[in-house]
């Protein structure tokens, strides 16, 4: 191996400024070269081909080339013809990739990819510029103040979308079912909080929104202050069940995702990860004992900007019956990449293998499926919000404790509450209302009934 090819695996979608770890293909390989397996013999000449136009454009190019941009450009083309994540950075490039690992960086706070040359939004990360401007997984960035971005790497692209913090951006986008529309957008400082967690009543809400290297025991944290945070309003209380929202979360870590799922599991394979190429490097990673919450009903909620790590956690903990997966099918992103530094020539990027659920199911491009269907709705009733009812009629009968009917209605009016108390994200409620009915059954006896 070369000194310069120290290797470190991942499986992260990290930011590169605020994109997904991709690249667009660049490379066209002639059907005459793509022979299964090719004779050293072929492979030399296929390498005198490439050094005689490498020569003859050095020599007859109309302007004179960099030798150095020709060869990083060779790299790019050669390994961003392999896959969308499989690239070539240079040494600035490569150092400017890092900075996700400060957790914070100035600009827009997406994580992006590139499909068919244009970019892609893969997920708004939680309280940054493009967040509170609306923008969507799925969304299409065609335009960036103005200038296209059909023809540009991904790594010059996400260059022109970050900049001096304050300064506006106006980008143009393009979403299913509507028209281009510009969105302004001013850079800011990126703070990146992995984990966010609030009480729901007596369940715990816990928002993992990127799997960094504290995001693990930001969980355990959170969760254990909500254990506490809730007995302290009343000491017989106790936390009946988890949502665990990941949501728009573009992956991370490998060695989060395992330790998340972890939390959650007491024994068992939580992924494997394989190479078609070296099968004998074939590695499983297992639960140990312990789980965080006791064995309290846990549901994830995902969606088509949950990917890499987030669907490894969806898949060990759906493989394992340990949680309800709820929302939409997810990104679809479960190849591993080797990330090999060059010194001082920069880093390759390339895919080596696939990882694999308990139950050996591979999720690249395919996803995880929920096992309940909820698209993110607008909730609105369909009830009156007061109805006429027994008590409201003249000479209405009091109850028998002798309260007056007109003031338990005053009462019940009151409880009804308004249209603004109504919560506005339907894909929480309905977790939430999920986790109630689980152990509303349980208290009742259905468990062992059932």
């Amino acid at each position: 191996m070369s000194r310069y090819m120290t290797v470190r695996k991942k499986i992260t979608t990290a930011l590169v400024g605020a994109a997904f770890l991709s690249v667009p293909v660049l490379g066209v390989t002639s059907n005459a070269w793509a022979a299964e397996e090719s004779k050293p013999e072929d492979t030399y000449k296929l390498l005198q081909l490439f050094g005689d136009v490498f020569e003859r454009v050095r020599s007859d190019y109309v302007e004179k080339p960099s030798d150095k941009e020709l060869i990083e450009s060779a790299l790019r083309g050669m390994l961003s013809s392999l896959d969308p994540h499989s690239r070539y950075e240079s040494a600035d490039s490569f150092k400017e990739s890092q900075v996700q690992i400060k957790g914070e960086f100035g600009g827009l706070g997406i994580e992006v990819t590139l499909e068919n040359g244009v970019i892609k939004v893969v997920s708004p990360i939680d309280d940054t510029p493009a967040h509170r401007a609306g923008l969507q997984p799925g969304d299409y960035i065609t335009h960036l103040d103005g200038e296209q971005v059909m023809g540009l790497t991904l790594s010059e692209a996400v260059k022109k979308m970050r900049g001096p913090v304050g300064k506006e951006i106006i980008i143009t986008v393009l979403r299913e079912g509507k028209d281009p529309f510009d969105v302004t957008i001013a850079r800011a400082i990126v703070k990146l909080t992995a984990v966010r967690s609030r009480l729901e009543e007596d369940i715990a809400y816990v928002r993992v929104t990127k799997f960094n290297e504290q995001t693990s025991s930001s969980l355990s944290k959170a969760i254990k202050k909500l254990q506490k945070e809730i007995k302290t309003k009343d000491n017989s209380s106790q936390l009946k069940g988890v949502v665990l929202d990941l949501r728009a979360n573009p992956g991370g870590l490998l060695d989060q995702a395992i330790a998340v799922s972890d939390a959650f599991l007491e024994h068992g394979e939580i992924v494997s990860i394989r190479s078609e190429q070296h099968p004998e490097t074939a590695q499983r990673y297992n639960a140990r004992p312990g789980d965080l919450t006791n064995g309290l009903p846990v549901v994830v909620l995902i969606n088509g900007g949950s990917a890499s790590a987030s669907e490894i956690v969806s898949g060990a903990l759906q493989d394992h019956g340990r949680a309800i997966i709820m929302g939409t099918k997810s990104f679809g992103k479960g190849s591993v990449q080797t990330i090999s530094p060059l010194g001082q020539y920069g880093a390759m990027y390339m895919t080596t293998a696939r990882y694999y659920t308990p139950s050996g199911r591979s999720i690249q491009s395919v996803g995880i499926e929920p096992d309940i269907y909820v698209p993110q709705s607008k909730i609105e009733s369909l009830e009156p919000s007061k109805q006429r009812r027994e008590r409201d009629l003249r000479g209405a009968l009091d109850k028998d404790n002798g309260k007056k009917a007109d003031e338990e209605a005053t009462k019940d009016g009151e409880a009804q509450g308004t249209d603004s108390d109504t919560p506005k994200d339907y894909q929480l409620t309905r977790a939430l209302d999920l986790i109630r009915g689980i152990t509303l059954y349980q208290d009742l006896g259905g468990a062992k009934k059932g």
